[in-house]
């Protein structure tokens, strides 16, 4: 086998070794170290942190109070929260759960233990992460816990305001919004002179 050493290394090279620096105890700095033994010493280049810029906050395009504006789904809200919960949580989930799933569940939470509240805050804040909507008048689970069918009116009536038909769901949303979209026309290629 080949064996190498300094002087073997010294009669193929011009170069001198380079310097062994003594071993240091890496810095701590949050980032874990692997098994392997990797990590980013002071020597070596650590990864890029990318900074994500937040959106700035907006308001909300209604009121808590502004119930009466929209005075049908305060109706089906104040006797039956769970339509208008499932409504909520579809377009907030971007199709991914149903209407009636979502409505459902929140019924089922709701009779079994009354505080379906808790449940419904999650996706008011879920909702003012995607549209960066201010928290006010206070945190989620209180407007939710004071002001249940108020707050639900409030994230329906904000949802309707940014363009979505909260009665076709979704998918239905998304497939009047492609059918906007003019297509460019259609040329049938065929033999020319």
């Amino acid at each position: 086998m080949h064996s190498t050493n300094t002087n073997e290394y010294h009669k193929f090279s011009s170069a001198s070794p380079p310097p062994t620096a003594p071993y240091r105890e890496p810095p701590t700095t949050g980032v874990p170290v692997s098994s392997s033994g990797s990590f980013y010493g002071p020597d070596s280049n650590p990864p890029l942190s990318i900074e994500v810029q937040q959106r700035p906050k907006v308001a909300w395009s209604t009121g808590l109070c502004d119930c009466f504006s929209d005075t049908r789904n305060c109706c089906i809200t104040c006797w039956c929260p769970c339509i208008t919960f499932g409504q909520i949580a579809e377009m907030v989930d971007k199709g991914s759960s149903a209407c009636g799933s979502n409505g459902a569940l929140y019924a089922l939470i709701a009779c079994v233990t009354g505080c379906a509240c808790f449940y419904s805050c999650f996706y008011r804040a879920k909702m003012r992460q995607q549209y960066s909507l201010h928290e006010v008048p206070c945190g989620d689970c209180l407007v939710h816990c004071c002001c249940e069918t108020c707050a639900l009116c409030q994230e329906y009536r904000e949802l309707k305001n940014r363009g979505f038909d909260m009665t076709i769901g979704w998918h239905g949303n998304m497939e009047r919004q492609t059918r906007g979209v003019e297509m460019a026309p259609v040329i049938e290629e065929g033999m020319s002179r």
